[in-house]
């Protein structure tokens, strides 16, 4: 198991049972992208759903679209291309050909997203995150994976200024399955 999902499993236990995994074969086809495996192992040892009550862990097959991994890809595509459209700065990052963004969570009732920065010729494990501030330009940019990440900012040690409230005591995760 990789080594922040270890840590991430002691700093918030999943449940006792978890949704048995979706399909990975069938989600990476349609994401057009082999998955990081810190986050499939995140997904099969959670399922989707909300840590400290504010990052949505986006999962494959989720009745909500709006937590839905394939769903919001293809939503945020859509945004993204009308509002680059329009004029609103693109990221650097993103104007090298095949570049793209995954979003592989969502920031409760603020719009932000956060998103694997998907360079060609990059393995999934060489993927870093970047943070959208979602009603807006903005853009936070992490050289770090979606685990390293999210047990960085759970326990306080990874520097955002969407996430100034964290370390939060005690943590807790809620599964999809019992608050959707």
């Amino acid at each position: 198991m990789h080594p922040s999902v270890v840590r991430l499993t002691a700093l918030v236990p999943p449940a006792a049972s978890v949704p048995r995994g979706p399909d990975w074969g069938r989600v990476e086809s349609a994401l057009g992208a082999r998955l990081p495996e810190d986050y499939k192992q995140i997904v099969e040892a959670y399922g989707g759903g909300v840590f400290d009550e504010t990052i949505w862990l986006l999962e494959p097959d989720c009745a909500d679209e709006d937590y839905d991994l394939v769903a919001q890809q293809k939503e945020r595509d859509e945004v993204f291309a009308e509002l680059w459209g329009v004029g609103e700065p693109k990221p650097a990052e993103l104007e090298a050909d095949g570049a793209r963004v995954i979003p592989w969570a969502a920031i409760e009732g603020s719009g932000h997203y956060l998103y694997w920065l998907v360079r060609p010729g990059q393995q999934p494990e060489e993927w870093t995150v970047m943070l959208n501030e979602g009603r807006g330009p903005e853009w936070e940019r992490h050289p770090l994976g979606c685990a390293e990440f999210l047990v960085g900012v759970l326990a306080g040690e990874v520097e955002s200024r969407y996430f100034p409230d964290f370390p939060v005591e005690p943590h807790q995760f809620d599964s999809n399955d019992d608050i959707l």
